[in-house]
């Protein structure tokens, strides 16, 4: 019996038919082994993609907040210098002439009384030069109080610097007033105006006629 059994077991070992399931088995677990391994492989490459789209995308964030105050930059160039301009058209006076005047007219509304004004110029700048107006104003409260509002809201650009107290006497106040005001170098340099005394320095001497009092 175990002889036939053997028998039988050879001839099914060296059937073709037998070959050919055990390659078929062969191979089906040789493609799965490697369906599990290009799966995990190309999990691998999924996560490392993700996480360099991720980096890229917080590198692009990044130069995109870097650049942000550029955007536009050459617009404002422009509306600066356009406002720049509008500003020194309106608002700085063409000659000294024109600041004397302007002050004349305010000392009137407001009732006030100018006394010992003295202009001077300062150093020129490369766009502007300040002009610097050192007086004397006597008035009531009200009068004053009227007098410098309607000077530091003037179209006129002025700068008050100081206001002191130099005397009072009934109902008057005498204060001592410091303003500036600008003119363009060339404005400046024509309009004959000595120079700014520095601090501490002697005051400068008397100006020319025309540039001193209202």
């Amino acid at each position: 019996m175990s002889i036939r059994l053997s028998a039988e077991w050879r001839e099914r070992l060296t059937s073709p038919l037998t070959w050919h399931y055990a390659g078929a088995v062969v191979l089906l677990v040789l493609s799965a082994t490697l369906a599990v391994r290009f799966g995990l492989d190309l999990a691998d490459t999924s996560a490392s993609r993700t996480d360099a789209l991720a980096n890229k995308q917080i590198e692009l964030k990044a130069l995109d907040m870097q650049t942000a105050p550029l955007r536009g930059m050459d617009k404002r160039v422009d509306l600066t210098r356009a406002q720049m301009k509008d500003f020194y058209l309106k608002r700085i006076p063409p000659n000294y002439s024109s600041i004397a005047s302007r002050i004349g007219e305010l000392q009137v509304k407001a009732g006030v009384r100018l006394s010992r004004v003295n202009y001077t110029q300062g150093k020129p700048g490369s766009e502007l030069t300040e002009i610097s107006m050192d007086a004397g104003i006597i008035g009531d409260y009200p009068q004053i109080m009227r007098f410098v509002n309607t000077l530091e809201r003037d179209e006129t650009f002025f700068v008050i610097q100081s206001v002191s107290l130099t005397g009072q006497q009934g109902g008057l106040v005498n204060l001592r007033l410091r303003v500036s005001t600008w003119l363009r170098p060339a404005d400046a340099a024509a309009s004959g105006l000595p120079p700014t005394p520095e601090p501490g320095a002697a005051p400068a001497a008397a100006p020319a006629a025309g540039r001193e009092g209202l």
